[in-house]
């Protein structure tokens, strides 16, 4: 698969009463043609950020200070607003965590769906509408004739994220950006858009990047998985090498505080500590404070990314060939180590 998107060391500064704070630490990956990414970390962590910045809607305090994001063979760091204007919606779309503050009160469900289509697609009021219906049959909800007519008021928080979901899809855009579209939602209810969302990928070819803090829901729609921590990516793999072989003492963490079925303890792992504050980030690797397996080059340098296979890089020293051998979990039940390599 072809990259689609490809974001090499970008840099991401918010201005503060304090002071600069760099959210978006030298992050680089790519997002290749019909995948789905997901992007996990403590909230915090810059994940948001991170997406919001490749479509430019970084508030007003926030800036791109360093770095690409290169779509269709141009760098949308340097595109002006404008520019944007034409490439949001219609070639990468958002779905964003709360449906009720995407979807205006004051406008039937129709229109909004609508008003897309005629801004980017040139359609007239007729054929903005017949789509507009069929793309609220598209995400599952019955009698679309008369749901285009009715308000967000008038939907559950289910129903209003599909509709925001087929405002995301309505000029096909090649990639959607869905930053924790189920959190507001019932366990119920996320089954079900998670399950739309694969089944609309597969429909439409779309790429995805899915931004969670759920590992569970990772495991059912990611094809890789990049692990942020202090506005860093830390580790980025397949699915399969991030969950049966993960390699930074974070996504060790991470993975160790997932709840399981067999689990009989009463408490679930955390980690200790807390992430660092990025007003003034430590020297060294930013997870040391918190990591039991921190070695002492980790307080002073930085870890760069080793190659763990051709799928998978992680950001640890412990992957230095001249560093210890750590016993790492590699199964964990209610997050307690039950077995180790």
């Amino acid at each position: 698969m072809s990259n689609l998107l490809e974001i090499r060391n970008l840099e991401v500064n918010f201005k503060t009463e304090s002071g600069e704070i760099g959210v978006v630490r030298d992050v680089s990956f790519d997002l290749k043609k019909g995948e789905t990414l997901a992007i996990v970390g403590e909230s915090g962590c810059g994940k948001s950020v991170l997406c919001k910045s490749i479509i430019k809607i970084l508030p007003k305090n926030g800036y791109i200070k360093n770095g690409k994001v290169m779509f269709n063979e141009k760098n949308l760091v340097n595109t002006s607003q404008k520019e944007m204007e034409g490439i949001r919606g219609k070639d990468i779309s958002m779905i964003f965590q709360d449906p009720m503050t995407s979807l205006n009160p004051t406008i039937s469900i129709g229109k909004q769906i609508m008003e897309s289509i005629i801004i980017h697609q040139g359609k007239n009021k007729l054929e903005a509408k017949k789509r507009a219906i069929e793309l609220i049959e598209l995400v599952g909800i019955d009698n679309p004739q008369k749901r285009f007519k009715q308000y967000p008021h008038q939907f559950s928080g289910g129903m209003r994220q599909r509709i925001v979901i087929a405002i995301a899809l309505a000029c096909n855009p090649k990639i959607l950006i869905a930053d924790e579209p189920t959190t507001a939602l019932d366990v119920t209810i996320q089954a079900q858009i998670i399950d739309l969302i694969k089944k609309l990928q597969m429909k439409t070819g779309v790429s995805i990047i899915f931004i969670t803090h759920d590992l569970g829901v990772v495991a059912s729609i990611a094809d890789r998985v990049a692990v942020m921590y202090a506005g860093k990516i830390i580790e980025i793999g397949n699915l399969e090498d991030i969950y049966y072989n993960p390699q930074h003492p974070y996504t060790w963490g991470l993975l160790g505080s997932l709840p399981t079925l067999e689990s009989k303890d009463e408490f679930l792992y955390n980690i200790p500590g807390m992430p660092p504050s990025l007003l003034t980030p430590p020297i060294g690797d930013a997870f040391a404070i918190r990591n039991k397996n921190a070695l002492k080059i980790d307080y002073f340098q930085e870890p760069p990314m080793f190659k763990v296979s051709d799928t998978h890089s992680a950001a640890t020293w412990l992957l230095h060939p001249d560093a210890p051998k750590i016993k790492k979990p590699i199964k964990v039940n209610g997050g307690k180590v039950i077995s180790n390599e």
